[in-house]
């Protein structure tokens, strides 16, 4: 059963979304996938259906999926194995969650998973994340080990966001795999990777010209 037609709209800027991050190479392939709420009560996600080309995508290939990451209505369609994730960031609040496989993201997950996380301060281009206004701030970006537990990981994340005193923000890395990072809207969302993967950018140039790699 195809997607019902009032959420067109949705799927042309996913769409979109997913043309504008294979030009620029953060979704080559048939990886990455996104989503974005369409319903709160009861919570239900449109989704990128699994192992389709991001760069090509067509209304087809979406499907809706509940809360647990299964599909609402028949469909040949599979959800990404990764769906778990998106239903956790989903029912701590986002409306959109984008995951990504950029170079940068992959090298940069697998260079600093033994510290468990990337820190990166002194950027202008921070400002752009939610919440920082300043320069002088640090965006802590968690790595977690690449996994094909997704329902203990998507345990995990939930533990993380709801952490009152040190939540976790801004997106995450599976290690050698890629970023996941969400928004209040898919416009949030969309910056979000934008500004990450700037910085994700920076920090491998700094690195490659100071021969830390």
């Amino acid at each position: 059963m195809p997607v019902p037609d009032s959420f067109d709209h949705e799927i042309a800027n996913l769409i979109e979304t997913g043309r504008d991050f294979h030009r620029r190479g953060w979704s080559l392939g048939t990886s990455s996938n996104y989503s974005v709420v369409v319903s709160r009560d009861p919570l239900k996600l449109l989704m990128t259906g699994s192992g389709f080309d991001k760069g090509r995508l067509q209304p087809e290939q979406f499907l809706i999926v509940d809360e647990a990451a299964v599909a609402s209505s028949k469909t040949v369609l599979k959800p990404s194995a990764e769906a778990l994730l998106h239903t956790a960031l989903a029912k701590q609040g986002a409306g959109a969650v984008l995951h990504t496989h950029s170079v940068a993201a992959t090298v940069l997950s697998e260079h600093f998973l033994n510290d468990g996380v990337l820190r990166i301060t002194g950027y202008e281009m921070l400002k752009g994340l939610s919440g920082i206004t300043t320069h002088e701030s640090e965006a802590v970006i968690e790595i977690y080990p690449n996994t094909q537990d997704i329902a203990s990981l998507a345990s995990v994340i939930e533990s993380r966001l709801a952490d009152a005193t040190n939540p976790l923000r801004h997106g995450f890395f599976m290690a050698g795999h890629g970023l996941y990072t969400w928004g209040e809207s898919l416009a949030d969302a969309r910056r979000q990777i934008e500004v990450l993967e700037f910085l994700f950018e920076v920090v491998t140039q700094k690195r490659l010209l100071t021969g830390s790699f």
